[in-house]
């Protein structure tokens, strides 16, 4: 009975899931690939031509800058500050929208009147807005870690699934982004995840045990490829196991020191000198700083507030322990 459920389980897992080599060649073998990781989601940004694009949008909005101050100027000098003065004159039809109607003396310096820059400077300045924006947003986008990048340039080499022009665009690493949010400790991940895949190689060629397989890759993943060299690890597991990691090492960071301090002050009688206390915090504390700096993103003043509430934690425990010691000895006196 159990057989047969796992068979049915089997089964809908080959219907639900799409699987990457049914596509044989072309963009949509691409896209089933990208689409079987959030990792592989890797497309050129074209930052270069948003710069140019931009650039040439800023010199054309410069270009109408300087022509409305030009108008601007020739009111002045002429005398004329109704135009300038207030926007709903009952003649600013009149004057201001017809190039016909103006004097000759503005038309010898102009060939349009101030409504018609106006209205073009407005849609130039709208275009610009949005693509300003929009760039920023790209550029906010992050690039591909180096073991995903690397993973998807192979992947290409081998399958060559589209003419070579159309592939150099994964040779433009610099340009690449990635839709894939950024994780607190994405290089963690993928050094666990090459961990794992050596320890599945090493337990599968010395005793042919599959249990990493089993633990971190689930029905569905399985039937994503039919490539045996390829294996996808489910992220929330990976993820449970980086968690209970960095757990561990922070309560290795929390307990360590303190029993270290304990045994240096037992084996000293309580006439050790605190040098050797201190030697251990400073110690632990670069460790605190290159573990959080290693484990997370955490930004500069982020990592040196942690530090100092991690020494702090550990100052008041020594100031602490010390004073018990001193009471003892006077107890015992």
């Amino acid at each position: 009975m159990q057989h047969q459920a796992a068979m049915i389980l089997k089964q809908l897992a080959r219907k639900i899931v799409r699987v990457i080599e049914h596509n044989a060649v072309g963009y949509a073998l691409i896209a089933n690939f990208q689409s079987s990781d959030r990792n592989f989601l890797q497309y050129r940004g074209f930052l270069h031509l948003h710069s140019r694009v931009l650039l040439a949008l800023q010199a054309d909005i410069g270009y109408l800058e300087t022509e409305l101050d030009q108008m601007d100027q020739w009111d002045i000098e002429c005398g004329i500050h109704s135009r300038l003065a207030c926007l709903r004159d009952k003649k600013r039809d009149d004057l201001q929208s017809r190039i016909d109607v103006m004097p000759d003396t503005y038309r010898a310096e102009f060939n349009r009147t101030r409504p018609d820059v106006m209205l073009e400077l407005r849609t130039k300045l709208v275009e610009y807005d949005e693509l300003l924006l929009k760039t920023r947003e790209v550029h906010a986008l992050q690039r591909p870690a180096q073991r995903d990048y690397e993973s998807v340039r192979n992947w290409f080499d081998s399958h060559k699934p589209v003419v070579q022009e159309e592939l150099d665009f994964i040779r433009c690493k610099e340009d690449l982004i990635t839709l894939r949010d950024g994780r607190e400790s994405a290089s963690f991940d993928g050094f666990v995840e090459r961990c794992l895949n050596a320890l599945d190689q090493f337990l599968s060629s010395w005793c042919h045990c599959q249990v990493i397989k089993r633990m971190f890759i689930t029905e569905e993943l399985r039937h994503k490829t039919d490539n045996l060299r390829i294996h996808y690890y489910a992220p929330q597991r990976v993820d449970t196991l980086v968690n209970l990691i960095i757990t561990a090492i922070i309560f290795i960071l929390l307990v360590v020191p303190v029993v270290l301090m304990c045994k240096v002050a037992g084996a000293g009688g309580g006439s050790t000198s605190p040098f050797e206390s201190i030697a251990i915090l400073i110690v632990f504390t670069l460790l605190f700083g290159f573990a959080m700096s290693a484990l997370t993103t955490a930004k500069r003043q982020e990592l040196f507030a942690a530090s100092a509430a991690y020494c702090a934690v550990l100052v008041v425990f020594v100031g602490n322990f010390g004073g018990q010691q001193v009471q003892i000895r006077v107890v015992s006196a």
